[in-house]
């Protein structure tokens, strides 16, 4: 069972996403023009995917990944390039239908599954791979030792996610967006040192027989997220 306040962040993050935010992250996540802050956002983004399926085989043929947090569905479309048979999940169901809407038409039918719900939950069954990009950066460092436990239980292989790394620049930012009326908020950040989560990731009892295999920061102009990669032993 989820601590009461990833419950309650993931409610708040389902209604801005499904809500407040999902033109401006239809529009990020596509070829339209942005501004100069989005651009950095977006090639940021661009070269996190490629960091996160860079830590997964380059042939998935017959394995199954979930993608936790798919948003508009660009990682899951390059997982089921690889051949995987992905599961792809989202906690809105408006950015769900536009990843369905944006599948390229020459993907192999039923590559993709689409689910509008919690990425944690035990009814999506077992993965050889889960990928979790910038789906956890809102949560306190304990919900994400949790959470990585609660996937770590139904994962054989590989868990790949990234988190908001804490340094003084993104602190800055954070404080800046306090200074917003509150319905024009996005959900706050939670900034966790990298050291920090790794104790806490050595400290869970359900990820004792998963090590720490690699971590790389990604930090271009407005976005900053840190990727990890955790493995079986």
């Amino acid at each position: 069972m989820q601590h009461h306040s990833y419950l309650k962040k993931r409610g708040q993050l389902e209604q801005y996403f499904d809500r407040t935010a999902f033109d401006a992250w239809a529009k990020l996540t596509s070829t339209a023009p942005v501004s100069g802050i989005r651009k950095t956002v977006r090639a940021g983004r661009d070269e996190m995917r490629n960091v996160l399926l860079a830590y997964l085989p380059s042939d998935l043929s017959g394995q199954r990944v979930l993608d936790a947090g798919c948003g508009t569905g660009a990682l899951a479309v390059e997982l089921a390039k690889r051949g995987a048979r992905v599961m792809a999940t989202d906690i809105s169901p408006t950015l769900i239908e536009l990843a369905r809407e944006r599948l390229p038409s020459d993907l192999p039918n039923g590559s993709i599954d689409f689910f509008a719900g919690d990425m944690l939950d035990p009814s999506l069954g077992q993965f050889d791979h889960v990928v979790c990009m910038d789906s956890m950066i809102h949560y306190h460092r304990h919900d994400i030792a949790k959470a990585l436990a609660g996937l770590a239980e139904r994962t054989r292989n590989t868990i790949a996610f990234t988190f908001a790394p804490k340094n003084p620049f993104l602190s800055t930012m954070i404080a800046v967006g306090r200074l917003f009326p509150r319905g024009d908020r996005a959900p706050f950040i939670e900034p966790v040192a990298e050291q920090t989560l790794a104790n806490l990731i050595t400290q869970e009892p359900l990820l004792e027989s998963w090590q720490i295999a690699s971590t790389k920061k990604i930090a271009r102009g407005f976005y900053i997220s840190q990727a990890m990669a955790l493995r079986k032993l």
